[in-house]
């Protein structure tokens, strides 16, 4: 066999026995490591190629493509191409509803976007301490927590309208919450009537690892 090509193609040559069958299997193996596969989805990549080899190119129906960075069995992949995801709904706290822009989370790769407004359902401002306003989707738990600035109403008695989001995660706990909590902490706290703030806004972002 002549091995051809920088994928060292194993093909026939003129001192080779008519063996016809068993040169083809040999380099049709020898093709296939260096094809682009197909799938249905991301879960189908995962059942059909956990065993793949080093390098694999799959690319599923919706154009997504991710390439093997294991040569060991199991999915480790990265990912070349994913389409963006939908915004999903955070599912508020009770006493809290939606206020101007829906609250939605989006992941990427691994981070979590968030955005909308939340006030309070009776119309009165948020509590000066902190407070669980929601839940985040299960897949935008953190491993230890996120944290970023939030917006925040100007209207009335706030004098900076911004304030603190945690996110709690599977490694961090509070009185307030358990993992996924959204918790709002409101840095307003100079104000003189002692009053909070009429809407937060929870545009951030945190990262999941």
């Amino acid at each position: 066999m002549a091995a051809l090509g920088y994928a060292s193609l194993p093909v026939p040559d003129g001192g080779d026995a008519p063996v016809g069958p068993a040169a083809m299997a040999a380099l049709a193996n020898a093709v296939d490591p260096h094809l682009i596969q197909h799938v249905a989805n991301q879960a189908e990549r995962d059942t059909t190629f956990a065993a793949a080899p080093l390098h694999t190119l799959v690319t599923a129906e919706d154009g997504s493509l991710w390439i093997k960075t294991s040569a060991a069995d199991g999915n480790v992949w990265a990912t070349i191409y994913q389409p963006l995801p939908a915004w999903r709904p955070i599912t508020l706290a009770s006493g809290y509803q939606s206020g101007e822009f829906t609250p939605q989370a989006r992941v990427i790769g691994r981070q979590v976007s968030l955005r909308g407004r939340i006030q309070r359902a009776d119309g009165t401002t948020f509590a000066m301490a902190g407070v669980k306003v929601g839940d985040v989707p299960d897949d935008c738990r953190p491993a230890l927590f996120g944290s970023f600035a939030g917006g925040a109403s100007l209207q009335g008695d706030p004098m900076t309208g911004v304030g603190r989001f945690e996110v709690l995660g599977d490694a961090s706990a509070s009185s307030l919450g358990g993992s996924g909590s959204l918790i709002w902490y409101s840095q307003d706290g100079t104000q003189e009537s002692g009053g909070g703030v009429a809407w937060i806004d929870i545009s951030g972002s945190y990262w999941l690892d």
